[in-house]
C-alpha cells in the first residue's frame, strides 16, 4: 500500500515536472519575440507601482523579481508562467486527496485539466490570468481547511485573507471567486443552518482589505483607470437590447466548446453518467460553490449587463473542475480503462506543444516574431552615436516601448505613453523614432 502511495506521488512530480520542462523549452525554441501580454507586464514592472493602466500590479511584480534575477531571457518568464501553473496544480492534487482518500483517482482528478487549453496551450504567455492560477487554487483550498472545521484556525484565515487579496490584486474578476465563497458560507449559516456566524471569519476580511489598501488608494489617485479599462474590454452597450439575449448565449457555448475535451478524457473512465446528486453532502456542495456558481455567476452579469465575456477571463475558473467530475462519477470510475485513458492524456499531452509549435513556426505575423532585439540594437546604436549616458527611460506604447525596455542593456523605465508626457521636458537628453522616446532624467 506504502508502495503503492509513493509510486502515484512519483507519477504526480514527473507529470508537473515533465509539463513545466516542455511547456518552458517549446515557446523557448520556436518563439522570436515574448508574448505581448508579457512584454506589457514587463514593461510595467520596469517602473513598479501599486497599478497600472490596464490591471493590478501582481503580474508586473512577479516579472520584475525574474528580471532582476535572469535579465532579458525569454525562456525565464515561459518559466515563470509554468511554475504558477504546476503549483495551482499541486494544490488542486492537495483538495483532492483531502476530498476524494484516494491518491489515484486524485491523480486523475490533476491530469483531467490537460484537455482544457487553458492549461496548457494558452500558459506560455505569462499574464494576469495566469497569475491568478495559483492564488485561485490557494483560496480554495485554504477555504476549504475553514469550511470543514467548526472551528478554523486562525492561522487559515491569515492565509485565506492572504491569497484572496494577492488574486484581486492579479486581476479584480478574482472577485467571482470571493462572492461564491461568500456565498458559500451564507448558505452554511442562513439556508442549511450547518454552523453559526462566528466573528473569527472576519480575520480573513480584515487581512484582505489591510493588503488591498495601498491599491485602493492608488486607484482613487489614479481616476479608477483600470475600472475603466476593464468596462471598455467587455463592449459594454446598455442601449443594444439584443446584447442581453446574444452575449449570454455566446458565452455558455464558448464553454461547452472548450471544455468537449475535457469531458472526453473523463468520459472514458466513467462507465455510465448515471449519479444520484445529494444535496445534503457537504464535499459536493463546496465543490458546486467553487465550480459552477463562480461560472453562473459570470453568466448572469452579461445576462443583466449584456456585456461580452471575453474566453481567457475564464482561466482560472476551470482548476478544479476535475476534481468535481471525479467526485461526482467515483462510483462509477472503470479503472479498467486506465489505458486507453492514459492513452488519449498522452495524446493531448504532446499534441497541444506540437500544434503550439506548428502555429508559432508556420506563421509569421504573430507577436512573437516581432525582431525586438534586433530594433533595440539598432536603437541603441543610434543613441550611442549621439550620446554618452546610458538610456534611461523609454515612452511609448507597451508593445514597442515595452521591448524596448525590456531588451536594451540599460533597462530603461517605460514611463507610459507618449499623449500628454510631462517626462520629456523634464528630460537632459531624449531622441524620438516611430512615435517611440528614449532619453535620460535631468
Amino acid at each position: 500500500m506504502a508502495n503503492n502511495k509513493k509510486k502515484i506521488l512519483n507519477l504526480f512530480y514527473i507529470f508537473i515536472t515533465a509539463h513545466l520542462v516542455l511547456w518552458t523549452v517549446v515557446p523557448s525554441i520556436v518563439n522570436q519575440n515574448l508574448p505581448l501580454d508579457t512584454i506589457e507586464a514587463l514593461a510595467w514592472g520596469s517602473n513598479l507601482d501599486w497599478g497600472f493602466n490596464k490591471h493590478p500590479p501582481l503580474s508586473a511584480f512577479f516579472s520584475e523579481i525574474f528580471f532582476r534575477v535572469f535579465g532579458s531571457q525569454d525562456w525565464a518568464y515561459y518559466l515563470l508562467s509554468q511554475i504558477f501553473v504546476i503549483i495551482s496544480f499541486y494544490f488542486v492534487f492537495k483538495l483532492s486527496q483531502d476530498l476524494l482518500n484516494n491518491l489515484k483517482l486524485s491523480f486523475i482528478a490533476v491530469l483531467l485539466l490537460e484537455g482544457i487549453f487553458f492549461y496548457n496551450f494558452t500558459t506560455p504567455e505569462f499574464n494576469v490570468n495566469i497569475s491568478q492560477l495559483p492564488f485561485w487554487a490557494l483560496t480554495v483550498y485554504f477555504t476549504w481547511n475553514i469550511f470543514k472545521k467548526k472551528q478554523p484556525q486562525v492561522f487559515d484565515l491569515i492565509l485565506l485573507g492572504i491569497f484572496a487579496a494577492a488574486g484581486i490584486l492579479s486581476k479584480y474578476l478574482f472577485l467571482y471567486l470571493l462572492i461564491s465563497i461568500d456565498l458559500l458560507f451564507v448558505y452554511l449559516i442562513l439556508v442549511a443552518k450547518d454552523r453559526k456566524f462566528q466573528f473569527n471569519y472576519l480575520i480573513s476580511l480584515e487581512v484582505f482589505l489591510l493588503l488591498l489598501i495601498p491599491h485602493l488608494v492608488w486607484l482613487t489617485n489614479n481616476e479608477y483607470v483600470t475600472i475603466t479599462y476593464g468596462l471598455a474590454r467587455t463592449g459594454l452597450e446598455p442601449s443594444q437590447i439584443i446584447n442581453h439575449i446574444i452575449n449570454p448565449i455566446l458565452f455558455v457555448l464558448k464553454q461547452i466548446g472548450l471544455l468537449i475535451p475535457f469531458f472526453a478524457l473523463s468520459f472514458i473512465l466513467i462507465k455510465k453518467i448515471k449519479n444520484k446528486v445529494n444535496l445534503k453532502d457537504k464535499k459536493l456542495i463546496f465543490l458546486i460553490f467553487i465550480n459552477l456558481v463562480p461560472i453562473i455567476l459570470m453568466a448572469i452579469t452579461s445576462l443583466i449587463s449584456g456585456s461580452k465575456i471575453r474566453t481567457m477571463w475564464m482561466t482560472p475558473f476551470y482548476l478544479f473542475m476535475g476534481l468535481l467530475i471525479i467526485y461526482l462519477f467515483k462510483n462509477q470510475i472503470n479503472l479498467k480503462k486506465l489505458n486507453n485513458f492514459i492513452i488519449s492524456l498522452v495524446f493531448l499531452f504532446l499534441f497541444s506543444p506540437f500544434v503550439y509549435a506548428y502555429v508559432s513556426l508556420s506563421k509569421d505575423d504573430k507577436r512573437t516574431d516581432y525582431p525586438g532585439k534586433e530594433i533595440a540594437n539598432k536603437v541603441q546604436t543610434e543613441w550611442d552615436n549621439n550620446f554618452d549616458d546610458p538610456i534611461e527611460f523609454v515612452i511609448g506604447d507597451e508593445w514597442k516601448a515595452g521591448n524596448l525596455s525590456y531588451h536594451l542593456k540599460s533597462r530603461p523605465k517605460w514611463e507610459g505613453f507618449l499623449n500628454n508626457n510631462n517626462i520629456l521636458n523634464e528630460a537632459k537628453e531624449y531622441i524620438c523614432i516611430d512615435n517611440i522616446c528614449i532619453g535620460t532624467y535631468k
